[in-house]
Order: structure tokens, then C-alpha cells, then sequence
């Protein structure tokens, strides 16, 4: 059971970030969290503290490499890192495609955010856990990255980038003592899931979320899919051939918005 008490979090000031500081907060926990909006992590952290914990910010955009890299590895010197999650993405209805897809500025944004992001989260730390022999790195995915949905081609591809980057991850770092998650997520009632314009399926609420994410983090699991229901057929359409699962997703794409 991996009990963390030196928490790096980023994207903490919405959705599942949020709730992931929320609930990591206890006394003799120090949290270290990070997003661009400086004004809602002061209320977060207000929140954190309240529960007990140390909290540090960090108002910083995670595409920013050099900014990222140094703040990093001051939050591992103050208090050496024991959990470092790489949450924050960018998706709801900016990554959503039009006749032709996204636009190019979207496109890139996307793939800046939920893939750079996440590199410039996980590669500072990575040499420092592989160091002392100790950590565990989260990165969070989504079931959009088993397959691409036609609605959103960037946010799917920059998500299964993400995921697959972890999963091979995992076996390098593990004989280290250091332990790779993949989180993916179905959907999560968020401010971001809320700006969709049709129903969610099998739609979670961001606490119930958050407490599997936990509970299978402690476990060390490697891949933490949920709702089981959606994480089958995620996982279906993606051993599906192309042509079949292309017709499928093309044919649902079709239904008017909600």
C-alpha cells in the first residue's frame, strides 16, 4: 500500500485536479500544486489547508518547460516527492471537431497541453525517483485514448499518446522502485464534461472519481480504467477492426447533439 505524504499536482484548480488535492489533504500531507490561474488556487489551497495539510503553489502553465523543470525540483527539495500526478489537460468543447476536424491552433494546442504537458511534468522528477529508489508517477489519460472518436481526433490522439507513454514507462522504471499509473478516466461530471453538448453515458460524479483513483493508486495498479461498463467497451472498439469500428463511430457521429 503506497501511503504518499509529498504530493505534486497539476491542473488543481478544477474537476479532478481539484478534487485530487481535496482529498489528499491531511495533516502531515504537503501538498504542491500547480495551474495557470493563480486567483483559484488560492482558494484551493485555502481548502486544503483547512483539512490539514502544507500546501505550495504555483501559478504556471504546463507547457512552459524551463518554468516547469525548476519549480519541480525545488517542490523535491523542500519536501522529497513520494507522488507526482500529471493531470492537467486540456479538453470539453474546444477540442471538439467541426465538418473538417479542429482547427490547426486547436490541434496544437491540445497536443502542447495533454502531451508536452505531461512531459514536462514526469521528466524532471523521473532521474530523481530513479535516484533513490523511490516515487510513483500518475498520469492521467482517458478512455478516449483506446480509440479515435471522430468528434474529437486531437484530444483522443494526444490522450492515447499519454497512456501509452506511461505503460511503457512503467516496466522501465519499476525494477528502480519507482511506480508508473495510467488513469482513464470515462466520463466525469467537471466544469470541462459540463461544456459538452450531448448526454455522457455512465457519467460519475468528480468525488466518486477521484476516491477509485486514490484507492487504486495506493494499490500500484497500472492501468486505472473505470466505469468498468465504459472501460469494456472503450477497450472493445479498440480490437475492433478499423473499417468496423471507423463505421460504428462514423454512424453515431450522425445523432444531433443533445
Amino acid at each position: 500500500m503506497l501511503i504518499p505524504k509529498s504530493i505534486l499536482i497539476t491542473g488543481a484548480t478544477s474537476g479532478i485536479g481539484a478534487e485530487l488535492a481535496k482529498q489528499y489533504s491531511d495533516r502531515g500531507v504537503h501538498l504542491y500544486l500547480c495551474a495557470r490561474r493563480e486567483d483559484l488556487l488560492t482558494e484551493i489551497a485555502l481548502v486544503c489547508r483547512e483539512k490539514g495539510a502544507t500546501v505550495s503553489v504555483f501559478p504556471c502553465d504546463v507547457t512552459d518547460r524551463a518554468k516547469m523543470r525548476d519549480w519541480i525540483l525545488a517542490c523535491d527539495q523542500k519536501t522529497p516527492l513520494d507522488l507526482v500526478i500529471a493531470n492537467a489537460g486540456l479538453g470539453g468543447a474546444e477540442s471538439l471537431a467541426g465538418e473538417f476536424g479542429e482547427p490547426e491552433e486547436v490541434v496544437r494546442k491540445l497536443f502542447a497541453v495533454n502531451c508536452d504537458g505531461v512531459l514536462n511534468t514526469v521528466e524532471p522528477i523521473k532521474p530523481i525517483m530513479v535516484e533513490r529508489k523511490q516515487g510513483q508517477i500518475a498520469i492521467v489519460s482517458s478512455l478516449a485514448s483506446y480509440f479515435g472518436l471522430p468528434d474529437s481526433p486531437a484530444y483522443c490522439a494526444s490522450k492515447a499518446a499519454a497512456r501509452i507513454y506511461g505503460e511503457a514507462l512503467r516496466p522501465v522504471l519499476k525494477p528502480h522502485g519507482v511506480a508508473v499509473n495510467v488513469i482513464c478516466p470515462g466520463f466525469v461530471k467537471t466544469p470541462m464534461s459540463d461544456q459538452l453538448p450531448f448526454s455522457l453515458p455512465f457519467l460519475l460524479s468528480v468525488e466518486k472519481s477521484v476516491t477509485i483513483m486514490r484507492k487504486r493508486l495506493a494499490k500500484n495498479h497500472a492501468r486505472i480504467s473505470f466505469p468498468a461498463p465504459l472501460a469494456f467497451g472503450s477497450w472493445f472498439g479498440m480490437i475492433l477492426p478499423a473499417s468496423i469500428s471507423g463505421t460504428i463511430m462514423g454512424y453515431f457521429r450522425k445523432f444531433p447533439k443533445a
